[in-house]
Order: structure tokens, then C-alpha cells, then sequence
């Protein structure tokens, strides 16, 4: 598709100055189509620290132009709906005309997607991103959110879940619509190869260091007895790190560990470049940007066997191990250490490239808008 469009993205999750690193792989997405259309992306989120009643901030960003409004706090859910949904009337006020509606994350932004298109004529896809639609995590979902998501979906030209397996767990939950799985995306210029071999094997994991999903106590466990067998081995554990987190280390007594907060993809990526095996031990997933970009710098990978993560993972780019499976996580990482795995960096960084660059997942987009804006009767 030729015509460049103006695509108005709505995103239920987005980085802001309340929570710099929510739904970056939407920013990542956003950031790729821009490079074909124009793009206008909005968000609203309630800001504790906010004390009037709403305040809009506006930045480009790699030709994004982003629009997010920080709405004040309420503990009524009923005032804090007309406070979202009001604020998103007042930043849609202040775009131009737009061809069409890209949703991130159905709820609730869904609701302003709804509103567009019954209103405005605007059609909509939707992006979907959300763990919690897989058995048994859907059960929490209130059933009032379960009935306005299916009719969100129902009204939608597309659903764009990042794996094969999130579609399947969202129509398993009962939101029926046009299917068309698009992956996340990998910057893989950023993301590239360093020929060097590290000095020392190096193990990298980077995460939101959620101990429940991410199971960091298990990788910790299994660090503990790797370090006797492995001489000179250093850990990089990359993310929102804790005061739990320190305490665990000193209590396994594990050395050479480099703890980091959150920190740029750049930054990242070298580490990433620099390392010997990058590790994912999650209890639950959709498709990782992290385990692709450690693809896209030729590390291999050892991850548990959820979500959609099997569907993106050539067996000779690593190991896929059951979840809480402490011994196969151990048994993996001695593999690659004992080199009884030959991963190939050009190749892998090949894969990501066809697969998940930016110039791919723009393509994949920009055909998904032609069939929503010229439908073929």
C-alpha cells in the first residue's frame, strides 16, 4: 500500500511520567508504522500527584506525535470513567482528520474506539497484548468487562494478537472476530551483532522483575549452584530491581552480579551483545520483545515453554524448558556454557530481521489498514 495514511493510535497501556516503561511494545509499534503514515497516538492515565483535573502533555517522538492526558485520582469508579473517557474527547479534539482507529490493548480504551466508530464513522483494529485472557488468569476478568470486550471486539475490523496463541486463548474466552496475528517488533539496527566472544560466560535476564510471573526466584536458585560449576561467570539482571531482590542475592550468596534498573534500549542492547546466554524463566507470556532482540544480536535463549513463545523460536536458536522446571533451567544454561549448541549470530539476526524489523511489522499494518479502508465487496 502506497497512500500514506493518518492512523490515530488509542492505547489502553503507554509510557508516561506515571509509568515510564508501561506498553513500551506499543510505542515500539507505533513507532514502526510511523515510519510509512502519519501517527497520532493518545493516552490518558490518572496521576496521584496530579491536582487539578486534568493536564495534557504533547511530544514527537521518532514521528510519533504523542498527546497524553493526566487525569486526577478517584477512588468512584463512576467519576473516574467520565474523567478517562472526557479526557480522551478533549485530546481527539486536538487532531486532525484521521482515516482510521488503531486500538492497543482493548479495555477500556475500547470504549473510545466504540465511540469513534458509531459516532464518527471511524473503523477500528485492535492490537492485543493482555496475558490475563489465558485460562486460568481470564477467570478474574469482572463479567461486566468480559460483556463490553466482546462487543469492542464484534465491532472491529481486525484483532491483531502478538502470537497464535493469544488468539486462540481470546476466542477460547469467547471474543469472536476477524483474526490476523501481527508479532512485536525488534529495532534491528539497534539490536544487532557484536562478533566478540565475552571474557566471561555471561548470563543476561531483563524484566519488569516480577518475582510471581517472572519466577526470579527460581533463576536466582538456579545462578546459586551454576556459579560453582561455571569459573568466572557473571549475572546481569536488568529492570525494575528491589530491595527483595538485593536480599535474595546475598542470601544464595551469589557473586558477580550486576543489578540495573530500568535503562534505554541501547543500553540494552549492549548488553545483550556482550552476553553468552539471555534468560527468561516466566511463568507466564505472550510474545517477549526481549527474547527477539536477543535473536537479533545472535544470543541464545533458554525460556519456558508459554504463551506464543514456541511459535517465534527456531530450535537451534536455544532451549525451551518447562515452567518452574529449576533442573532443566540449570541442564540448558550448561549446554550453552559446554558449547553442545551451534546457534549461527548471522543467522539468527537474519530470522529477526524478516520476521519482527520495523520495516516488516509496518508492511504487516499497512496491509491490515488497506483491507479495513477498502474492504473488497
Amino acid at each position: 500500500m502506497n497512500q500514506r495514511l493518518h492512523i490515530l493510535f488509542l492505547s489502553s497501556w503507554y509510557p508516561s511520567r506515571v509509568l515510564p516503561n508501561n506498553g513500551d511494545f506499543i510505542q515500539r509499534h507505533a513507532e514502526a508504522v510511523a515510519t510509512k503514515h502519519q501517527v497520532t497516538l493518545l493516552h490518558v492515565i490518572s496521576d496521584t500527584k496530579l491536582k487539578k483535573e486534568i493536564e495534557i502533555t504533547e511530544n514527537q517522538t521518532n514521528d510519533v506525535r504523542t498527546l497524553i492526558a493526566y487525569i486526577k485520582t478517584s477512588d468512584n469508579p463512576i467519576v473516574k470513567f467520565f474523567r478517562f473517557f472526557n479526557a480522551y474527547i478533549v485530546l481527539i479534539r486536538q487532531v486532525k482528520k484521521f482515516n482510521m482507529v488503531h486500538l492497543n490493548v482493548i479495555f477500556p480504551v475500547g470504549l473510545v474506539a466504540l465511540y469513534l466508530k458509531w459516532f464518527k464513522q471511524k473503523p477500528f483494529i485492535i492490537s492485543e497484548h493482555w496475558s490475563d485472557y489465558q485460562y486460568p488468569l481470564n477467570k478474574s476478568i469482572p463479567f461486566f468487562i468480559k460483556f463490553l470486550t466482546k462487543t469492542i471486539t464484534k465491532n472491529a475490523s481486525f484483532i491483531c494478537p502478538v502470537t497464535n496463541h493469544l488468539q486462540n486463548a481470546m476466542i477460547g474466552y469467547g471474543l469472536k472476530g476477524n483474526y490476523c496475528p501481527v508479532p512485536n517488533v525488534v529495532n534491528t539496527e539497534v539490536f544487532n551483532i557484536q562478533n566478540k566472544v565475552p571474557k566471561q560466560f555471561t548470563l543476561t535476564h531483563v524484566s519488569n522483575m516480577d518475582v510471581e510471573i517472572k519466577n526470579i526466584t527460581g533463576i536466582l536458585n538456579v545462578i546459586s549452584k551454576l556459579q560453582i560449576k561455571i569459573p568466572d561467570f557473571k549475572i546481569n539482571l536488568i529492570g525494575a530491581s528491589s530491595s527483595d531482590l538485593s536480599e535474595l542475592i546475598n542470601q544464595l550468596k551469589i557473586k558477580n552480579t550486576n543489578v540495573t534498573g530500568q535503562i534505554a534500549n541501547v543500553q540494552v542492547s549492549e548488553y545483550l551483545k556482550s552476553s553468552s546466554v539471555f534468560v527468561l524463566f516466566s511463568n507466564y507470556e505472550n510474545l517477549p520483545c526481549v527474547i527477539l532482540e536477543a535473536f537479533s544480536c545472535g544470543v541464545p535463549v533458554v525460556a519456558t515453554n508459554v504463551g506464543g513463545i514456541n511459535e517465534y523460536f527456531p530450535k537451534e536458536f536455544g532451549f525451551l524448558i518447562n515452567p518452574k522446571d529449576e533442573s532443566a533451567l540449570e541442564k540448558a544454561i550448561l549446554k550453552i556454557y559446554n558449547l553442545e549448541i551451534n546457534t549461527n549470530k548471522q543467522e539468527m539476526h537474519q530470522y529477526a530481521e524478516e520476521n519482527f524489523s520495523i520495516h516488516t511489522i509496518c508492511n504487516l499494518f499497512s496491509g491490515i489498514y488497506e483491507k479495513t479502508l477498502y474492504p473488497k465487496k
